[in-house]
């Protein structure tokens, strides 16, 4: 980019303020008391993330007498659900392609599945009074360069080969550009009902009241240390006290597991995200955006966009940051070079927009495995269920592995249990440096993939060979 260019995207994010756009609303609840003493319950949910509030609003509708206890080591949805970009996508598998690659002969069975989530999701969301600004919009997929074109046409036909196409539509250039006007997009694919946009933490603040409100004791700034057998049930211990329990659902996520043998399976991500100021009509006008779907392109290392309830633009994703060793900590969220690429980026994509000004930049982990998609199972003779693996796609997704954790406890056979995909693990990662070394290289090449048509260099197709097919 031209040196004036730079100094322009720096200039937009000088007011820019370091905190995720989402937390700061005036609306937020304020915390609950954490847990001191010893609690007993039926079954304990650990993790105030949308896994571990889908977990413990589900097991309730399930069984309304069920004594059920959440407990969060800080508040509720402050970390990755609270920080996303509010893309609640019906895709159970990192999207079509990905699940394709893994599971063509489920293929079927996990789309309709994953639509009957996001059905239920929209009518929880209705049923519980969330006001979290729930538009099912759709999503479209957008080619920048001319082989992600030939890329998602070949998807939609494949889409097509399994009667997948309900709601898919495919656009050329000027359809794409009457959409959403950047003289970056070449085509795309809208899929019109896979896909809704959302407050990401109003979500989770509305399922932590939906929680309260039929029964659920929550405990929050309660961090669970350790989790043991105890009796005929399990016991976690916490900071201030412990809770005895007959059950435990972990939703932990990025955060390392307490079945410490589950630890080598994610590796925590930082993403990245800015949100502008909010448009003038003109400025909205001259990008179009009529019908707010949520965005993404088709690169590998690829961006995701869409405009909030009051017309700003969120803009993030491209540069997916890994640390030596897997560290999550709160001095990470933060990352000065990678907000001036994304503004570059979002000038080049839409170079009307020139003057328009950033107010929050902001980051956060999240929990990849080596397949990019939740995996499943339980520990401790079947007392403990947990998911994790979801790599950036859980805003969804999560209710569907909520209802996974629900099913291996009460030990059914289920339509979900029977899935070759919650029946399988990814492979676990290396230890370090490997694992450091590994995700590099990974990393270079689809940088290189990106800047050479597509091709997919020795290194990208060993992984493809072992079901390691990165993108960022």
């Amino acid at each position: 980019m031209a040196p004036a260019a730079m100094r322009s995207a720096a200039e937009s994010l000088s007011d820019a303020q370091p905190v995720p756009f989402w937390l700061e609303d005036p609306g937020k609840p304020g915390a609950l008391p954490a847990l001191t003493g010893t609690d007993h319950c039926d079954l304990l949910v650990v993790g105030g993330g949308y896994s571990g509030l889908w977990t413990a609003l589900l097991a309730k509708e399930r069984d309304p007498g069920r004594d059920v206890v959440l407990i969060e080591g800080r508040e509720a949805g402050w970390a990755a659900s609270g920080r996303n970009g509010g893309f609640c996508a019906a895709s159970l598998t990192h999207g079509l392609g990905n699940g394709l690659g893994r599971w063509p002969d489920e293929m079927s069975t996990l789309e309709r599945l994953g639509t009957a989530n996001l059905d239920a999701i929209e009518a929880a969301v209705e049923r519980y009074g969330m006001d979290c600004d729930f538009e099912r919009t759709g999503e479209i997929d957008v080619a920048t360069e001319p082989h992600q074109l030939a890329e998602l046409e070949e998807l939609y036909e494949a889409a097509g080969r399994l009667g997948l196409t309900d709601g898919l539509e495919l656009l050329d250039r000027d359809a794409v550009r009457a959409e959403v006007a950047s003289p970056t997009f070449l085509g795309g694919l809208w899929d019109r009902r896979g896909v809704a946009m959302l407050n990401p933490a109003r979500l989770a603040w509305g399922l932590k009241r939906a929680c309260q409100e039929l029964g659920v004791r929550m405990y929050e700034n309660t961090r669970a240390e350790e989790l043991v057998r105890s009796g005929g049930g399990m016991a976690v211990r916490t900071p201030y006290g412990r809770v005895l329990a007959r059950q435990v659902a972990l939703g932990t996520n990025v955060f390392p597991s307490l079945v410490k043998r589950l630890r080598h399976y994610t590796v925590p991500v930082y993403d990245y995200a800015l949100m502008t100021e909010p448009l003038t009509d003109e400025q909205l006008a001259s990008v179009g955006w009529r019908n707010r779907q949520g965005m993404g392109d088709s690169a590998n290392q690829f961006h995701y966009f869409r405009l909030s309830a009051d017309n700003r633009i969120l803009w993030g994703g491209y540069d997916a940051i890994y640390r030596f060793g897997g560290r999550v900590t709160a001095e990470l969220d933060q990352r000065p070079e990678t907000y001036l690429t994304l503004a570059e980026h979002f000038f080049r994509c839409f170079p009307q927009l020139a003057g328009v000004r950033f107010s929050h930049a902001w980051g956060g982990a999240i929990d990849t495995c080596s397949r990019f998609s939740a995996f499943f199972g339980t520990a401790h003779g079947g007392r403990v269920a947990y998911a994790a693996g979801y790599t950036g796609l859980g805003v969804g997704a999560t209710r569907f592995g909520a209802d996974v954790m629900l099913d291996l406890l009460a030990g059914e056979r289920t339509e979900r249990t029977s899935l070759a995909m919650v029946r399988s693990k990814p492979l676990p990662f290396p230890p370090e440096p490997i694992a450091w070394a590994g995700i590099g290289i990974t990393k270079w090449s689809l940088a290189r993939a990106d800047a050479n048509g597509g091709r997919r260099n020795l290194w990208l197709r060993a992984m493809d060979r072992f079901g390691l097919g990165f993108d960022s």
